[in-house]
């Protein structure tokens, strides 16, 4: 996102990343599987809720929030996600997975200390950020019926479809008036396909398999990853505490993840016990 800044306006990374990612899934037959009227609903308030209004928030929000406070707020999502889905089910989440996100927020506050002076902040900035992740929270929890009946592939290319159309009105204008470069057009096409497109339907097939509170500490992973791609593509210092806070990141995901249910005794010592009590 930050390479894409540098020739386009907000809004036109927002719509391209979008239509990026909705093209490249557009080559996957599958994607395009038929599904039934009743769902156009359903995957319409997904494209507002995960694409459309959170994407659109978040390059306003960063003209106002530090970069360093913009990792914070966003780490929180896991937890509006954990809200959303604990008053869905009535029921909360276990410690482990209260501990675990807990941990990945910590870590993720540890990634952004250093920086964080760096910058001014509104409050009209961590409020569009809020907004943004509050609506991660509610689309992930939608997501999840709509993977499980229909897959994610055909789900997620239909809500992009649905977000390109939103934000096309402000996006388009922005990337007709871009100044184009290669290293910008190469993070875009990477951030389209890649961190919108793929990224979003694994994210899918995660919260289908897993549910979506432990498919939500994937946002965890992101500073560890964000922390490597400015050092190596933008040359950027990293502090000592960052990689700390990375590492607790990376912890934190760990411990939301699944946990193996252990495996009985093999059934043929089962008939040899019963054969035993019988005799």
């Amino acid at each position: 996102m930050a390479e894409g800044l540098r020739s386009v306006a907000p809004m036109g990374v927002t719509f391209s990343r979008i239509i990026i990612g909705f093209a490249t899934l557009a080559f996957i037959p599958a994607a395009r599987k038929s599904i039934g009227r009743d769902a156009w609903p359903h995957i319409a308030l997904l494209g507002v809720l995960w694409f459309a209004l959170p994407m659109s928030m978040f390059p306003f929000a960063e003209q106002r929030v530090s970069s360093a406070l913009t990792g914070m707020l966003n780490a929180s999502t896991p937890l509006f996600v954990a809200t959303v889905a604990a008053f869905i089910a009535h029921k909360a989440p276990s410690r482990r997975v209260m501990f675990g996100l807990l941990t990945g927020l910590a870590g993720s506050v540890l990634v952004a200390l250093p920086s964080l002076h760096e910058g001014g902040s509104s409050a009209v900035g961590v409020f569009l950020i809020m907004v943004a992740t509050a609506s991660y929270g509610f689309a992930q929890n939608l997501a999840r019926p709509l993977q499980l009946r229909y897959g994610a592939l055909p789900v997620i290319w239909r809500a992009l479809g649905v977000a390109a159309l939103l934000t096309s009105p402000l996006g388009l204008p922005d990337v007709a008036a871009a100044h184009w470069h290669m290293a910008p057009v190469f993070s875009l096409l990477a951030l389209g396909a890649f961190g919108t497109g793929a990224a979003f339907v694994l994210l899918t097939m995660a919260t289908g398999r897993v549910g979506a509170t432990r498919a939500s500490a994937a946002a965890f992973l992101m500073p560890p990853v964000a922390l490597l791609l400015g050092l190596v593509v933008r040359s950027e210092q990293v502090a000592t505490l960052s990689v700390v806070g990375s590492a607790i990141c990376v912890a934190g995901a760990w411990m939301v993840r699944p946990q193996s249910k252990p495996q009985g005794p093999p059934k043929i010592k089962v008939v040899q016990y019963a054969q035993c009590a019988t005799d």
